[in-house]
């Protein structure tokens, strides 16, 4: 590593105290290779075993990687923390300007302990951490207010990340999530009631720095082979021009697409929240993540008609993606655009993880037409299939709380129906609710076993849809192989923080090349070795925090709906998850 690389600099800020310092940890980088890996050794070294996730023991861990600053796609930051929602791992990773700021401040990581008496809010710059008042932040509305005043507040335009909760957060959402910028965010897991739980409102990184290499003219050549890929490549022109919401169509063609709490896998109105209509009908603007050529953000233009003047209108940009169009479209039967862009708004301005409202809102719709709930539950409230405006609403009371019913809809799916009845449709994995995917046995194998119980894992959507592809039949040991070979590597990735749609381009040649311009020299088997390592020591901490994958909970629903890798059962799923987790 080049002797002026400051990757290895840990700053620990102690919102206790209002203290901080620096420390520097070159091995987390040496052998972690940063991000996840060395994130998952931070967390495990300061967080106690059996922590209280919503306590001052529970550290947030900040992570970036070697290749953050340097190479395209190596754009995202980690975070690390014991998770409010689940009870064990927290891990989240986001886009936007985080990684670069925080490499450019100066550090490889960024670990905040403790918890404030009163709201603050943090700014890291010039190897100083400044603790700011933020009373007159707590409490405001909306996000994007909070944002729009840390802005104007703070220097450092063009250099620096703000990241931020909204009142989700602060009043403790298990699912609330940090959002980074204005349309990335820190979404699942909790991280946002964590920070709420330590009175932080928000944290500000302004990095002005730059990076050395080992030999410039390779730097080069490496670098313009990787964006000359990454920008010609068909696949990321598809990022480019519709987002992740391509993904909407094929799905749904195949019966993928989850559907009205998964009791289909085909919603007729796919077509009206597509990629394809959005692009064609909404979209406004595309944005990138920093050091990224892609720009695969898309922003939805909703115009909005002022009540008393139809001819002046107010026009709001709106993010979307296939996980949001899922979570609030078509799992809420949601298939007019201008509703799901209200509801992808409101999500936004109360700082929530889009994923779990939308399936927590799944839940509720279904349980009221079974009688579970009643009227005196959801407050009067109609939640109704394709009913944008009491969904809209019940968002609002999931963080407004009026009830013991909207607390419980603020713990998560699996809380509701513990106290509700319906665990049979309540649509969760390790206490984290499902994605955008419902393609067959290894996709909800690769929730099951996923470190962090998401389609960001291993991937497993890919092997259903090859297998119905191909004709070939499933079996257990073979997706359990498959999906532990994909997890392991994907730990690599996001260790050096490269962003997985790059995947196909940053293979282990291209990543050892990075490497050894970057002054870390690697060899293809010392990365495999390491991405097994990070993953181990990963489920090592679930272990302690009390997880156990053979004693999860599995929604009978997922073996009801038919998915287009054909049915498959509990035993298949259970004996899966048994040889992943032998082989770990």
């Amino acid at each position: 590593m080049p002797s002026d690389d400051t990757l290895s600099r840990v700053l620990t800020i102690d919102l206790t105290r209002k203290e901080y310092s620096i420390a520097l940890r070159p091995e987390l980088f040496e052998q972690g290779l940063g991000g996840t890996g060395a994130g998952i050794r931070l967390l495990t070294e300061t967080c106690p075993a059996g922590a209280d996730a919503r306590g001052p023991d529970n550290p947030v861990v900040l992570a970036v990687g070697p290749l953050v600053g340097l190479f395209p796609l190596a754009s995202k930051t980690v975070a690390m923390f014991k998770s409010p929602h689940t009870g064990n791992l927290g891990e989240s990773h986001a886009g936007g300007r985080s990684a670069v700021s925080i490499r450019m401040a100066g550090y490889g990581a960024i670990v905040i302990r403790g918890a404030s008496k009163s709201p603050v809010y943090l700014v890291v710059e010039d190897g100083r951490v400044h603790f700011r008042d933020a009373s007159a932040l707590w409490g405001l509305r909306s996000s994007y207010t909070v944002g729009s005043v840390l802005r104007r507040r703070e220097t450092g335009s063009g250099y620096r990340s703000i990241m931020r909760i909204g009142r989700a957060g602060e009043v403790g959402v298990s699912y609330a999530g940090v959002i980074t910028e204005t349309y990335r965010h820190f979404g699942r897991l909790g991280l946002g009631a964590v920070f709420g739980a330590k009175k932080l409102k928000g944290l500000v990184v302004i990095g002005r720095r730059s990076l050395p290499v080992t030999d410039s003219r390779a730097y080069r050549k490496l670098y313009d082979r990787i964006y000359q890929a990454a920008t010609a490549s068909p696949l990321m022109r598809k990022y480019h021009e519709l987002g992740t919401a391509m993904n909407i169509l094929p799905l749904n063609s195949i019966g993928g697409l989850p559907t009205r709490n998964l009791q289909a896998g085909f919603f007729e109105a796919a077509e009206s929240i597509s990629g394809e209509h959005l692009a064609r009908h909404y979209l406004g603007r595309r944005l990138a993540c920093a050091h990224c050529p892609v720009a695969c953000i898309h922003l939805a233009a909703l115009r909005t008609p002022y009540p008393r003047d139809p001819y002046f209108y107010k026009t709001e940009m709106i993010g979307y993606d296939h996980e949001l169009i899922y979570a609030l479209g078509s799992m809420l039967g949601i298939g007019c655009t201008d509703d799901l862009l209200r509801l992808l708004d409101e999500v936004e301005v109360q700082g929530l993880d889009v994923m779990s409202t939308g399936v927590v809102l799944a839940w509720a719709t279904e349980a009221l037409e079974k009688n579970l709930i009643s009227d005196r539950e959801t407050d009067g409230l109609p939640l109704a299939w394709g009913a944008a405006g009491p969904y809209v609403e019940a968002i609002r009371r999931i963080v407004s709380q009026p009830n013991e019913f909207y607390q419980a809809l603020g713990r998560g799916v699996d809380h509701a129906a513990d106290r509700y009845g319906g665990s049979e449709f309540a649509l969760a994995f390790g206490g984290n609710e499902m994605p955008g995917y419902h393609t067959g046995a290894a996709c909800h194998a690769g929730y099951v076993t996923g470190a962090r119980h998401s389609h960001l894992d291993s991937a497993g959507y890919g092997l259903d849809q090859k297998a119905a592809a191909a004709g070939e039949t499933l079996l257990p040991e073979g997706v359990a192989r498959a999906l532990l070979d994909e997890e392991r590597w994907r730990q690599v990735l996001t260790s050096l923080v490269i962003c997985l749609f790059a995947r196909g381009l940053y293979d282990a040649a291209t990543v050892c090349g990075a490497l050894g311009v970057a002054g870390l020299e690697r060899a293809p088997e010392d990365l495999h070795r390491t991405g097994a390592e990070i993953l181990r020591a990963k489920y090592d901490f679930k272990k302690r925090e009390g997880f156990d994958a053979a004693a999860l909970h599995l929604p009978s629903r997922i073996f009801e709906t038919a998915g287009p890798a054909g049915p498959f059962d509990e035993a298949f799923l259970r004996e899966t998850v048994a040889h992943y987790m032998a082989n770990l």
